[in-house]
């Protein structure tokens, strides 16, 4: 169930962008950049706003990576599973991220950190690469990255 604040806020930026063509995808990011996620009980609203089945809605939120179901915490890490970076030590690097945060991807059990797959970064020179809340680093090891964790949950 929606709250009300909730409701609005996915009618008003559906309204804003339904008579763009291709208007799906825009309106799912603006959804996503207001809310964090995009809210299952919203897809039959847009959905019905572009004269679409809530499948077909369902299915292109479902195929992007990039679009949540659930909100994030207020820690986000995005660790690169892309070809190069499996190449260069990704899958070990993610190992180990699910490891020290106790989830299989997702929101760690405390609340405090979301780790999430993303499939290239653009870094393959640098790899792995790993992005924790919008900013990239690049050659990240097991080392480095429970630095990076820890210093930008020290800074939230």
């Amino acid at each position: 169930m929606l709250t009300e604040t909730t409701r609005q806020t996915v009618q008003h930026l559906v309204a804003a962008q339904k008579h763009v063509p291709g208007a799906l995808l825009p309106i799912l990011h603006d959804i996503q950049d207001a809310l964090g996620y995009i809210p299952a009980q919203a897809l039959g609203n847009i959905a019905q706003a572009l004269n679409l089945s809530r499948a077909e809605v369902h299915g292109v939120v479902s195929f992007y990576h990039f679009f949540r179901h659930e909100p994030a915490a207020a820690q986000v890490v995005q660790i690169c599973r892309a070809e190069a970076c499996q190449s260069m030590g990704a899958e070990a690097l993610w190992a180990h991220a699910c490891s020290r945060l106790q989830t299989q991807g997702g929101t760690s059990a405390d609340g405090a950190v979301t780790l999430e797959p993303v499939y290239c970064l653009g870094l393959c020179s640098s790899s792995p690469a790993m992005v924790v809340d919008d900013k990239l680093h690049a050659r990240v090891d097991a080392d480095k990255f429970d630095r990076l964790v820890a210093a930008a949950g020290s800074a939230a």
